[in-house]
């Protein structure tokens, strides 16, 4: 016996419903870590998505349950660039994202959970784009994010798009697997409540024996922070070690990192130590402060970020 579809019975057809984007646009392995839901191109290079944060987040929550972490604007960024790349700019979904900076400021107050999930609107505005042989190679996006009309974050993403060629030869041989200079994911890892972490998984820093410094160790099986197949360490692992160490260094006080500014000078290798240390600090007014962090592999600077906050 066959099955009739709904046209066939004469049934009304199913209304289009909120859905999110196609997960691979996002570069997400998990439906569930896809925030955008839509996009309307308002011209060539600015645009306008949607999207929702769950109130509830194994991650991108704050210590107290209350807020949505302010790095989970910097990963919507990082989506809403990588959409507007692929569905609106054309850039092939095969094309691998060089990430040279990464900022955001965020209003703690809208970052607020309330009764229901934050449904949120992103504004996009691409520009410095430079194309080679007809494709985009690089590109600027600034970003805002709006809830209910209130701006909760703006900032910024600058990044080269690679061919899967090219990308190839200049990552021949590297491991994708468990680093081998570093502790095993598990092992003698900074106490989770004195890097602003409720649980022992989430924290990405070992000790060491200098002050201000951290071997950056994180669980390669986490299921966001290593959410999708890399051979490389995420550029979001590396702002979530920054902001462990800016806390660590004023534990058992912590930092909020309401805003940073972050640049990118190389991979950060999986099969090398990373370390993670706090070059400077700068008490503000208001209960504010400002911590530099850097992380080095082999003596060369892998990322720089300033992030400002309240300490907490």
């Amino acid at each position: 016996m066959s099955v009739s579809t709904q046209s066939e019975v004469g049934l009304p057809a199913l209304p289009r419903l909120t859905t999110t984007v196609p997960k691979e646009y996002v570069h997400r392995a998990s439906l569930a870590e896809v925030f955008l839901s839509g996009c309307t191109a308002r011209d060539d290079l600015r645009f306008s998505l949607t999207g929702q944060w769950p109130r509830v987040h194994s991650l991108f929550n704050s210590a107290d349950g209350r807020s949505h972490d302010p790095l989970q604007a910097a990963e919507t960024f990082r989506q809403a660039t990588m959409f507007v790349s692929h569905a609106e700019l054309g850039i092939p979904l095969d094309h691998h994202f060089v990430m040279w900076d990464l900022s955001y400021t965020t209003d703690l107050e809208q970052l607020r959970i309330s009764s229901a999930p934050t449904d949120f609107d992103v504004e996009v505005r691409c520009s410095d784009i430079t194309r080679r042989r007809g494709t985009v190679s690089q590109l600027r996006v600034e970003l805002s994010i709006h809830r209910d009309g209130t701006l909760v974050a703006h900032g910024g993403i600058r990044f080269s798009l690679i061919t899967p060629s090219v990308y190839s030869r200049l990552r021949a041989n590297r491991p994708d697997a468990q680093p081998t200079d570093a502790p095993a994911p598990g092992t003698h890892r900074v106490p989770p409540a004195s890097v602003g972490r409720r649980f022992a998984t989430d924290v990405v820093l070992s000790p060491t024996d200098q002050p201000g410094r951290w071997l950056l160790t994180p669980d390669l099986n986490h299921p966001i922070l290593f959410e999708h197949h890399a051979d490389h360490v995420p550029g979001m692992v590396l702002l979530e070690g920054a902001r462990q160490a800016a806390s660590a260094l004023i534990a058992p006080r912590g930092l909020t990192p309401t805003s940073a500014s972050t640049t990118f000078y190389r991979y950060a290798e999986l099969d090398r130590p990373c370390w993670i240390d706090v070059t400077h600090v700068s008490p503000e007014s208001g209960g504010m402060m400002t911590v530099e962090v850097t992380g080095h592999q082999d003596g060369t600077p892998v990322f720089t970020t300033t992030i400002t906050g309240p300490v907490v």
